[in-house]
């Protein structure tokens, strides 16, 4: 699975953040006719004692003719740390194959298994035209493409409005297509076989195809209403469909002791002896499609000057998933060039049908199966996040700037099926994460 999908939905979030910011930084800013509108951004994201990222964005906007419109992105990813497997914490220190096969590390006891080895870079470029298609309609045509070296993805899209009732209501339809290829080091894991060294005899079987893929197909539904002078209302329905492979191949799940509820040695099946057998843990599987559909809806409204933003999205998948979010802003003018904007996130989502922490020995899937599911990723489990920030911004004729900070904070459900050792781990552990964002348009 991409790797970036990795680290969290904070660092997917503070990234929608760097994408939006520079608009809202320049809001009142109108890029001459015929030039070239450069905007430049970063992130800086770091999750305690795990992950770092710092993502640098460039983008440009010219408009070509009246209402044609073109755009171009460039985003730039580096992420380095440690990032969670999958496997549970024991009261002794347990040894890990890392993904590809070919070494070991180590976790001391009482703490997350973490691969601190754990360092990627992607490089994204995505292109829109904007083109009028009559007075009142429009559509944009889009297309990206993005690349690190175990995953690559391609992307079209389209998006048409139309708007009527005197311009005071717009009506839109988009529609995107997606193509990704995932290409895991060591190759495509084996489901629920256990995670070997490239030396074993048995690695062999434990792994498939050198690479694989999947495509998502989304499509949106939207209606922009203007109320009055001062204020708006949205509302969207989307709808998407991926299939192929949803696997994440680095994660895993360990198989414990039904009685003790520590981790046994993939060997011999008893209990590890530290610093000298590893941890039986089998590789996760996933259903191979994914149907989610979304509710959004979004209110704006100018006080004087003053910008009050709020929006509610409402999410469900045939995965068994479905979340709240409950996102708020308001940009306080405090003069004609500066503001300060204050931010409030609220997510909570429902736990994957499969969501399994751990297995007790001997109730894992047989090695291969393809018609069971489960996965330990915290991120398909019960969560509860929390984002709170400000934003300070200058904003002048021809250019402008802004920063902001923000504290990320996930906490996570805890399994009601502990045994033994296990009630003495914090199986699902806070993360909290600080997000620092440098918006600045020439």
């Amino acid at each position: 699975m991409k790797k970036h999908q990795k680290i969290t939905l904070a660092l997917a979030t503070a990234t929608c953040s760097l994408m939006g910011g520079l608009p809202k930084a320049q809001a009142e800013i109108s890029p001459d006719y015929g030039d070239w509108d450069v905007s430049a951004a970063l992130l800086f994201y770091s999750e305690a004692d795990r992950v770092t990222a710092v993502e640098p964005v460039i983008s440009a906007k010219k408009q070509i003719d009246t209402d044609e419109i073109i755009s171009l992105k460039l985003v730039l990813d580096a992420l380095t740390g440690a990032s969670a497997s999958g496997a549970v914490p024991t009261n002794i220190a347990q040894t890990f194959t890392r993904p590809s096969g070919n070494g070991s590390y180590t976790t001391a006891a009482n703490e997350t298994p973490l691969d601190d080895t754990f360092i990627d870079t992607r490089v994204a470029i995505s292109a829109s035209w904007e083109i009028p298609l009559s007075r009142m309609d429009k559509i944009v045509l889009g297309g990206n493409i993005s690349n690190e070296f175990d995953y690559t993805s391609i992307g079209v899209s389209s998006l048409f409005s139309r708007d009527i009732n005197q311009r005071n209501t717009t009506l839109s339809a988009g529609l995107s297509f997606a193509s990704d290829s995932i290409s895991p080091k060591g190759g495509t894991p084996n489901p629920f076989s256990d995670m070997l060294p490239a030396k074993d005899a048995g690695y062999s079987a434990t792994r498939l195809a050198s690479s694989e893929s999947k495509t998502t197909v989304d499509v949106l539904f939207g209606i922009t209403q203007v109320i009055d002078k001062n204020s708006l209302l949205q509302f969207n329905y989307s709808f998407s469909q991926a299939d192929g492979y949803l696997t994440d191949p680095y994660k895993v799940i360990s198989v414990v002791d039904a009685t003790t509820g520590i981790p046994i040695d993939y060997v011999t099946g008893v209990a590890i002896v530290p610093g000298t057998t590893l941890s039986q843990v089998v590789y996760e599987n996933r259903p191979d499609s994914r149907t989610k559909h979304s509710l959004f809806t979004q209110y704006k409204r100018n006080f004087s000057g003053d910008v009050f933003d709020i929006s509610y999205r409402y999410m469900f998948d045939d995965w068994d998933i479905n979340s709240h979010t409950v996102d708020f802003r308001y940009r306080l003018k405090t003069s004609e060039t500066t503001f300060w904007q204050p931010h409030i996130r609220f997510y909570q989502q429902s736990e994957a049908e499969f969501y399994t922490p751990f297995y007790l020995s001997g109730s894992q899937p047989t090695a291969g199966s393809k018609t069971e599911f489960s996965t330990a990723d915290y991120r398909l489990g019960e969560m509860t996040t929390m984002t709170l920030g400000v934003e300070y911004g200058h904003v002048y004729k021809n250019h402008g700037w802004s920063l902001a900070a923000e504290y990320y904070l996930q906490t996570s459900a805890e399994p009601d099926n502990k045994v033994g050792e296990l009630n003495n781990q914090e199986l699902s552990p806070d993360v909290d994460a600080f997000m620092l964002r440098f918006n600045y348009d020439f």
